[in-house]
């Protein structure tokens, strides 16, 4: 063996060994172990090891725990009573926070529980932080590739109990194209079913009804209608499904029965965030869930969760919900709804959080509108002294939010077993400024916990909608000099067509016909001689034979760039591709005879002998530059171009007028 090789050969096994321990690593799968005495269950699990993004805070592991019961966990280390014996597949979706990894994967783990030495108590689940009936929340923000767990909470708020409806959840919003989620399993402990969108309305309270509706995808929301027909009230609810959902692509029905006054129930989602979701991680998606009690005397309740999209796990971020707006129709008094959310990851609790938001040059910052806060605060003026509150700064550039007094406890710290408790947020509104552009605008956020160092957002991009803007032209064409096979001057009409009110560069495309004035050719001329006319003799001064041509062409322009230097200087250049329409030639003399006796000339008029028309037998390219003075984002504009053409080469000036709508 070569010298070279036996000192490569122990390098590449240390450097083969490293790679191969890291994708393990990288990969490897929760171990979920567990203490039991009786049923009280002790729970904790081994993850790799955190791998520190550089230049981020304290990378760290968060906990959504799977109880197999219906219950649920986020503490590190739960201890759960379970109210019997058996064997219960337990869940962990651990998230890794700051860290550069993939997720450690999940898989069920049974736990048995043989003797019941406790009396597991029916104490609320904390699960809802507000105050409707419906809830969701996740282990995480869905990341393109990796599975999240969607926990959906439902309760009975109603004085009366044994209350029965249906769940419908709404997934894979249309407004964007590709699908963001499948739903690979649900998990339900309270004997939910999934039905159809015919059983739902099947077991509302209606005496007339034929249970013949088609499926969502068929026929959408027909029904076959009894000789009794169908009620008014199912006809309502059947508009109100649609309406709600119109704006997705997907969607589940569970079907609930016999819950409890104050009873709550989770159902569980596991989720699988498509590879082809938007990659784009300024996006908000959102996830819907509704409500449908079977007693019409009941209202129907929804419940939105957004969702933004993450190219890696960190609970502080800015979101934009209508990133991507019409510029045809935004004003000055658009609302941008702006959301910064917050977590304490530290060892103790904050005081004081201050978020410092930057404001994009088009915004206005004195139109801030505070929406909504966690933890929900009175104004920093209206509270007594030293009492929790919240305050706005406003700078030229930027907008501070100051939590003062409050107490927002660590992740790491001792006790805290609820992620939510150490989140926050603060929701609020701005609009444009005067001499709105159609040009990105971006924001991000500082967050300061107490005295620590700042934490630093994604950047917020917001931006327009291309749209399209049609438009039209005429205009008049001149050739300087004798030009062959073409007449000298020519009218011009046709459409364009381009992005909306463009701020900057962009493409338009063009397709208007030219018609040339007529010219001649001629083909012989004869002078001299006798002729008669009309059975008289004549003298003929001379006489010529000339083809009378006509041209009407097709100018399309497959591509040409432009730039709108100001809102009222715009360049351009493209290439253009001419085709002969139509082109007759009608074949015609002409002479000039005096009477033999008089010798008084006179003109004979011209005489068409025949006519040939063809088209599209000429095809011709050219190069153009022009200039424009107007309203060239949107309005009346006035043009020079110049064209050089081939095939024949000439040269032709356009002036021409427009408008862009």
């Amino acid at each position: 063996m070569p010298a070279y090789l036996r000192l490569l050969l122990p390098l590449l096994f240390v450097v083969g060994t490293q790679a191969a321990t890291a994708q393990t690593a990288d990969t490897a799968e929760a171990v979920i172990q567990e203490q039991a005495a009786g049923n009280k269950i002790k729970l904790n699990a081994l993850l790799r090891p955190l791998r520190q993004v550089a230049g981020a805070p304290e990378a760290y592991y968060s906990y959504c725990w799977e109880l197999g019961d219906g219950s649920y966990s986020f503490a590190r280390e739960p201890e759960h009573i379970y109210k019997d014996t058996g064997t219960y597949q337990v869940r962990l979706f651990a998230t890794n926070n700051y860290d550069d990894g993939k997720k450690p994967r999940s898989r069920p783990r049974p736990v048995k529980v043989k003797t019941r030495t406790l009396l597991a108590a029916n104490n609320p689940s904390n699960f809802f932080s507000g105050k409707g009936v419906l809830e969701m929340k996740t282990n995480c923000m869905p990341l393109p590739g990796e599975d999240m767990l969607l926990m959906l909470g439902y309760r009975n708020l109603q004085v009366q109990a044994g209350v029965s409806g249906s769940i419908m959840l709404l997934y894979n919003e249309k407004q964007f194209r590709q699908s963001s989620f499948e739903v690979a399993e649900a998990r339900v402990y309270h004997k939910e079913r999934g039905i159809g969108m015919d059983s739902l309305l099947a077991f509302t309270h209606d005496n007339v009804w034929d249970n013949e509706l088609e499926a969502h995808g068929g026929g959408l929301f027909t029904a076959s209608v009894t000789a009794g027909g169908t009620s008014q009230s199912r006809m309502q609810l059947l508009q109100v499904l649609k309406q709600e959902m119109s704006g997705y692509q997907a969607h589940r029905i569970f079907r609930i029965e016999d819950l409890q006054q104050q009873e709550e129930r989770l159902i569980f989602l596991q989720i699988n965030t498509l590879p082809e979701m938007i990659k784009d991680t300024n996006a908000v998606v959102t996830i819907g869930a509704l409500f449908i009690p079977d007693d019409p005397a009941m209202e129907m309740e929804r419940f939105n969760l957004e969702l933004q999209i993450v190219a890696s796990h960190d609970p502080n971020r800015m979101m934009l919900r209508n990133r991507r707006m019409n510029y045809r129709f935004t004003g000055k008094n658009k609302n941008l709804d702006y959301k910064v959310r917050f977590q304490n990851t530290g060892k103790g609790p904050a005081k004081k959080v201050v978020v410092t938001v930057a404001i994009p040059g088009m915004v206005n910052s004195s139109t801030v509108e505070l929406l909504q806060s966690k933890p929900e605060c009175g104004w920093c003026k209206q509270v007594y002294s030293g009492g929790s509150c919240i305050d706005t700064v406003l700078y030229k550039d930027s907008i501070q939010f100051v939590f003062n007094n409050i107490y927002l406890p660590g992740t790491q710290q001792d006790g805290i077993a609820d992620p939510d408790s150490t989140m926050g947020f603060v929701k609020y509104r701005l609009h444009f400024a005067k001499g709105l552009v159609k040009n990105s605008f971006r924001s991000s956020a500082a967050i300061v916990f107490d005295k620590n160092e700042p934490i630093y957002t994604n950047k917020s991009v917001g931006g327009f909608k291309k749209g399209w803007s049609p438009g039209i032209l005429a205009g008049y064409g001149f050739l300087p000099g004798s030009k062959p096979d073409i007449g000298k001057h020519n009218w011009v009409v046709g459409a364009t067509l381009s992005e909306y009110a463009p701020y900057k560069r962009y493409w338009q495309w063009e397709l208007y016909v030219q018609r040339y004035s007529s010219y001649e050719q001629l083909i012989g001329r004869r002078d001299g001689g006798d002729t008669l006319i009309n059975g008289r003799d004549y003298k003929l001064a001379y006489r010529e034979r000339y083809n009378k041509v006509n041209v009407l062409t097709v100018e399309l322009v497959p591509f040409s760039i432009r730039q709108n230097f100001n809102s009222w200087i715009a360049a351009g250049a493209g290439v253009l591709v001419s085709a002969e329409l139509n082109r007759t030639t009608a074949r015609m003399y002409r002479a000039v005879v005096a009477e033999s006796t008089t010798q008084l000339p006179f003109v004979v008029p011209d005489k068409e002998e025949e006519r040939v028309a063809s088209s599209f037998g000429s095809w011709r390219g050219a190069l153009f530059a022009d200039v424009q003075l107007g309203r060239v984002r949107v309005g009346p504009v006035a043009g020079l171009r110049f064209l050089q053409y081939t095939n024949p080469g000439y040269s032709q000036l356009l002036l021409y007028a427009g408008w862009k709508f």
